[in-house]
């Protein structure tokens, strides 16, 4: 059965690549139908569009690197559990609301000999699927049904990685009359009680609350394209000029970049993506991901569950604090 190829979704700034790309396409159809040799010719041209690509994306704005955050086929959180464990159990609900919040997923899974629980933000693929999950936008129901799997995950010693991929969390009336602040409050101060090692990855766009309510961790992990904010550029923006044109200004002010958080000393493990970003091998990704967590999972181990809760303490405590000279 044939199958068809999907057309790439091209960002602003990768449109010289893209006309580079097609260039190539064209002059290699020529040269069949004339049957001339080109190859030095297409080899020199490939050449230049590797270098361009590189070039790309080693010198992104904040606000570039937002689009990659947010590009529609970078890898989920169930592609990366998909790609990374010997085995996956999903489990459902909250036992509270009857509902599934379908934008937070979770589940029991088999990580090198380890048996960890896995949660994370899930966005849809298409508009269909990004209407089921709420955009990754998780409602108080996702939070509780979070919660109940590290705690889980702490009565049967079992380590716990969190995937983090959310504009924010659900801000429609009905999350607050279901408690969001208060979900999220509690999901914050139960994560730092664990007995349990618990790693945190932003996996793309890390929103707000919606990002933190399962953020509170051992170590944090971010992808070298994702982002990790108070408040989306946009309505930073917004609130401060009154103008959410100018999120780019907003996006290089608040820091926001896998870069400052290491230069800040809030980022524990930067993970480098394949030059295209993570979706243009989405593969390769997920083995640097799943080499990441190996390595911090066995030095979590090593340590005792009370002294992994005072780190996991400290390190939160020491987040913002500046000395000022005289």
């Amino acid at each position: 059965m044939a199958t068809t190829e999907k057309r790439p979704i091209l960002l602003d700034f990768e449109k010289p690549l893209a006309e580079l790309e097609s260039r190539i396409l064209q002059i290699q159809a020529l040269a069949e139908d004339n049957d001339v040799d080109v190859s030095a010719q297409i080899q020199q041209l490939e050449s230049r569009a590797q270098q361009l690509r590189q070039e790309i994306f080693t010198s992104l704005t904040p606000a570039q690197r937002i689009q990659v955050a947010r590009h529609p086929r970078r890898p989920s959180t169930l592609d990366y559990i998909q790609a990374i464990s010997e085995e996956w159990i999903e489990l459902h609900g909250d036992r509270r609301s009857g509902k599934d919040d379908l934008a937070l997923v979770g589940g029991i899974a088999r990580f090198h000999g380890h048996s960890v629980v896995m949660i994370g933000h899930q966005k849809g693929r298409d508009t269909k699927d990004n209407v089921a999950r709420n955009f990754g936008m998780a409602s108080p129901g996702g939070y509780r049904k979070a919660m109940r799997l590290m705690e889980h995950a702490n009565r049967f010693k079992m380590p716990i990685f969190t995937f983090i991929d959310t504009p924010g969390a659900w801000a429609g009336l009905e999350a607050e009359e279901m408690g969001q602040g208060e979900a999220i409050a509690h999901n914050l101060r139960e994560m730092f009680r664990l007995d349990s090692p618990i790693i945190c990855t932003v996996i793309g766009e890390g929103g707000s609350g919606g990002a933190l309510g399962i953020g509170v961790g051992d170590r944090l992990l971010m992808f070298e394209h994702s982002v990790y904010t108070v408040a989306s550029p946009e309505a930073c923006a917004a609130i401060l000029w009154k103008d959410a044109s100018r999120a780019s200004q907003a996006a290089e002010a608040l820091k926001i970049t896998a870069w400052d958080l290491k230069n800040l000393g809030i980022l524990d493990h930067l993970l480098p993506e394949p030059t295209g970003g993570a979706h243009a091998n989405p593969i390769k990704a997920a083995e640097g991901l799943e080499a990441a967590l190996l390595e911090n999972l066995e030095s979590l181990l090593a340590i005792p569950p009370e002294q992994r809760r005072q780190e996991r303490y400290r390190k939160f405590r020491q987040i913002g604090v500046f000395s000022e000279a005289a």
